[in-house]
């Protein structure tokens, strides 16, 4: 089996629905997933609306498709972009895709893609709809990786809260307590690594930076009051394994 850096992947930009002022930011969290053997944009660049993604693209090193819109109100960049996915699903010389957009019109395509068996991994605005987001094997917002919504501390977390967040973390605690459940022994203990495996199947764009950490284990932390969590050393090792638990 593959490891992470060894997954070779093809990313494909949908300029019309993707700002291009966080793209360095985008290649480097794809980078973390594995390698992008594959860069290609897509987008009528004839039109002054995508003109600013121009210096990234020689920048990154990613190929401009050109596609020009023949009708109005049809998205011809999205036809371009599906038939080109297909054409690399069938020459087999990727493990996965990555398809950056915001669009819905993608929904179809990561399940097809999924079905073959290849990863894929969304990036967009926390605006793309759910089918899209749950379509993909993970879904990675923009704006975390801007930076737009990243607190340092719990704290800081708690005073930018919103109604929303306070919302979205009231469902992330039964989410993560359920998940642990799921995976417990005997005693009620779950490996962490399988806890954020299995989250990630339930939730595909769960991420801890969402809720303000960043990582899995001090946002399990922060939740004392439901979650117990014990690291316990490896023999002859400075390894941790960590492991986790409903409180009672």
């Amino acid at each position: 089996m593959k490891g992470r850096n060894d997954l070779k992947l093809a990313v494909l930009i949908d300029a019309d629905n993707i700002p291009y002022a966080n793209i360095e930011g985008m290649l480097d969290e794809i980078a973390k997933l594995g390698t992008p053997t594959i860069k290609r944009i897509y987008g009528d660049w004839t039109k002054p609306t995508v003109s600013g993604w121009k210096p990234a693209l020689l920048q990154h090193a990613i190929t401009p498709i050109q596609q020009y819109s023949y009708t109005t109100g049809k998205n011809a960049t999205d036809s371009a972009m599906i038939i080109d996915a297909m054409d690399i699903l069938h020459s087999e010389k990727v493990d996965g895709f990555c398809l950056v957009s915001s669009d819905s019109d993608f929904t179809r395509l990561a399940t097809r893609l999924r079905e073959s068996g290849m990863l894929v991994i969304g990036i967009g605005e926390k605006k793309t709809p759910n089918p899209f987001i749950v379509a993909c094997d993970k879904f990675i917002y923009i704006e975390i990786i801007s930076g737009k919504n990243e607190t340092k501390t719990p704290k800081a977390a708690a005073s930018k809260a919103t109604p929303e967040f306070d919302k979205m973390s009231n469902n992330l605690i039964k989410l993560i307590k359920a998940t642990v459940d799921d995976l417990a022994d005997d005693n009620g203990w779950a490996f962490l690594a399988e806890v954020g495996s299995l989250l990630m199947k339930k939730k595909p764009d769960f991420d801890a930076r969402n809720y303000g950490f960043t990582k899995l284990t001090p946002l399990l932390k922060s939740l004392k009051n439901h979650i117990e969590v014990d690291e316990r050393d490896v023999e002859n090792s400075r390894i941790k394994h960590i492991y986790v638990r409903v409180k009672s």
